[in-house]
């Protein structure tokens, strides 16, 4: 309860050095309070209490928050987009004196203004779950259950089976394809290991090799040797290792009748964008 008015109550708190920050919104106000955050960290040794106010949908819950503000001397940070709500946050903060911040607001007139549309007014928007959103976060888990052969049984049902030897960038490619909602596993190859039953039981347009020079592929391995502390003479970087690998991976994928992919000098966008043209 309000026990006098704003400016009374605000010195009070400005008295016990207690400061407060109002973030209001009719969505999450995750938008909101990630701006005020940021901003606090800007300012050394001051203690600000954030109160995040989200799902505001009447006038009479403004006028509650903006009291609580006037009262404790404290600020509001907002991003309203229904016209009424945004015109009683202005009214009622001019009347009771709080300073506001209309994050959004500003953005959404100069979007009028220049390209002469007229916005949605639909509180949430951006936090939005669509079937893409979820297809793309199905894909991400699957990308890493699936991930360096786990479990063979995920090539079965994925949309793509990307193999190779080590450091041809099976692993990020498998994550950025994830990103574009494609279910992708990936599959080492090695001339000691028995390639599973699953791989020659899925269709070989779905499997994609990928390979590399060898003295491209022998630099990206010393150095993920010095990355995690072992010498650089490792059999792992050992070109004639290297040479054997890629002649055994060349003869496998073309037994698999698979398509191959040289990744030499390739940015991980551009294999996943070669591997979607692909498929």
């Amino acid at each position: 309860m309000r026990e006098s008015s704003g400016e009374g109550g605000a010195q009070r708190y400005r008295m016990t050095n207690r400061r407060f920050l109002y973030v209001c919104s009719d969505s999450t106000g995750e938008t909101a309070d990630w701006l005020a955050q940021a901003t606090i960290r800007q300012f050394e040794g001051v203690s600000i209490r954030v109160r995040r106010y989200s799902q505001i949908r009447t006038a009479d819950e403004i006028r509650s928050l903006l009291e609580g503000a006037s009262c404790t001397g404290g600020m509001v940070v907002y991003t309203i987009v229904l016209p009424e709500l945004r015109e009683v946050m202005k009214t009622e903060a001019m009347r009771l004196g709080v300073k506001t911040v209309d994050v959004m607001g500003p953005m959404m007139q100069a979007f009028i203004d220049t390209y002469h549309v007229n916005p949605k007014r639909q509180p949430g928007l951006l936090h939005e779950l669509d079937a893409d959103y979820y297809r793309r976060m199905e894909a991400m888990e699957f990308a890493v259950k699936y991930d360096d052969g786990k479990d063979p049984t995920g090539m079965l049902s994925a949309s793509v089976v990307i193999i190779g030897v080590s450091r041809t960038s099976k692993t990020p490619v498998s994550v950025y394809l994830a990103y574009k909602g494609v279910k992708a596993a990936n599959l080492p190859i090695l001339p000691e290991a028995k390639p599973p039953k699953e791989l020659f039981e899925i269709d070989p347009n779905r499997i994609i090799g990928l390979t590399m020079n060898p003295e491209q592929l022998m630099r990206m391995r010393t150095e993920r040797l010095r990355a995690i502390g072992l010498p650089d003479g490792a059999i792992y970087a050992d070109p004639r290792r290297i040479q054997e690998e890629l002649i055994f991976a060349d003869s496998f994928m073309r037994k698999l009748g698979c398509n191959v992919i040289d990744v030499s000098d390739k940015s991980i966008e551009e294999t996943a964008g070669m591997i979607l043209g692909l498929l």
